[in-house]
Protein backbone atom coordinates (compact mmCIF):
# COMPACT_ATOMS: atom_id res chain seq x y z
CA UNK A 1 0.00 0.00 0.00
CA UNK A 2 1.52 3.33 -1.01
CA UNK A 3 1.04 6.61 0.77
CA UNK A 4 1.21 10.16 -0.54
CA UNK A 5 4.52 10.66 1.27
CA UNK A 6 6.22 7.69 -0.46
CA UNK A 7 8.74 8.60 -3.17
CA UNK A 8 10.59 6.78 -5.94
CA UNK A 9 14.00 7.81 -7.29
CA UNK A 10 13.91 6.98 -11.00
CA UNK A 11 16.14 7.74 -14.00
CA UNK A 12 14.96 10.51 -16.31
CA UNK A 13 15.07 9.56 -20.01
CA UNK A 14 16.68 12.94 -20.81
CA UNK A 15 19.39 12.47 -18.19
CA UNK A 16 19.63 12.89 -14.46
CA UNK A 17 17.26 11.48 -11.85
CA UNK A 18 13.67 12.28 -10.84
CA UNK A 19 11.88 12.02 -7.52
CA UNK A 20 8.30 10.89 -8.11
CA UNK A 21 5.28 10.05 -6.02
CA UNK A 22 3.69 6.69 -6.89
CA UNK A 23 1.40 7.12 -9.91
CA UNK A 24 2.40 10.76 -10.50
CA UNK A 25 2.81 12.05 -14.03
CA UNK A 26 5.21 14.83 -13.00
CA UNK A 27 8.37 14.67 -10.91
CA UNK A 28 8.52 16.22 -7.44
CA UNK A 29 12.19 17.05 -8.10
CA UNK A 30 14.91 16.57 -10.73
CA UNK A 31 18.63 16.27 -9.95
CA UNK A 32 21.86 15.50 -11.77
CA UNK A 33 22.86 12.54 -9.59
CA UNK A 34 21.11 9.61 -7.97
CA UNK A 35 22.60 10.55 -4.57
CA UNK A 36 21.11 14.05 -4.78
CA UNK A 37 17.73 12.60 -5.77
CA UNK A 38 17.85 10.12 -2.86
CA UNK A 39 18.58 12.91 -0.39
CA UNK A 40 15.78 15.08 -1.81
CA UNK A 41 13.32 12.15 -1.70
CA UNK A 42 14.19 11.54 1.97
CA UNK A 43 13.64 15.24 2.69
CA UNK A 44 10.25 15.28 0.93
CA UNK A 45 9.10 12.09 2.69
CA UNK A 46 10.24 13.45 6.06
CA UNK A 47 8.41 16.76 5.53
CA UNK A 48 5.25 14.80 4.70
CA UNK A 49 5.36 12.83 7.96
CA UNK A 50 7.53 9.88 6.96
CA UNK A 51 7.25 7.19 4.34
CA UNK A 52 9.15 4.88 2.03
CA UNK A 53 11.86 5.95 -0.41
CA UNK A 54 12.58 3.44 -3.18
CA UNK A 55 15.70 3.87 -5.29
CA UNK A 56 15.59 2.36 -8.78
CA UNK A 57 18.43 1.25 -11.06
CA UNK A 58 18.82 2.63 -14.58
CA UNK A 59 16.90 -0.42 -15.87
CA UNK A 60 13.94 0.42 -13.60
CA UNK A 61 14.35 -2.38 -11.04
CA UNK A 62 14.32 -1.39 -7.36
CA UNK A 63 17.88 -1.29 -6.03
CA UNK A 64 17.20 -0.20 -2.43
CA UNK A 65 14.48 1.15 -0.18
CA UNK A 66 14.55 3.15 3.00
CA UNK A 67 11.95 4.05 5.61
CA UNK A 68 11.96 7.70 6.64
CA UNK A 69 10.75 8.21 10.23
CA UNK A 70 8.12 8.21 11.54
CA UNK A 71 7.09 5.77 8.81
CA UNK A 72 6.18 2.15 9.46
CA UNK A 73 9.34 0.12 8.75
CA UNK A 74 8.28 -3.28 7.33
CA UNK A 75 11.66 -4.76 8.39
CA UNK A 76 12.69 -3.07 11.64
CA UNK A 77 16.05 -3.98 13.22
CA UNK A 78 15.98 -6.76 15.78
CA UNK A 79 16.12 -5.88 19.44
CA UNK A 80 19.50 -7.18 20.73
CA UNK A 81 18.52 -7.94 24.31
Amino acid sequence: MSKQSDRHVVPNPSGGWDVRAPGASRASAHTDTQAQARDRARQIAGNAGGGEVRIHRRDGRIRDSDTVAPGNDPNPPRDKR
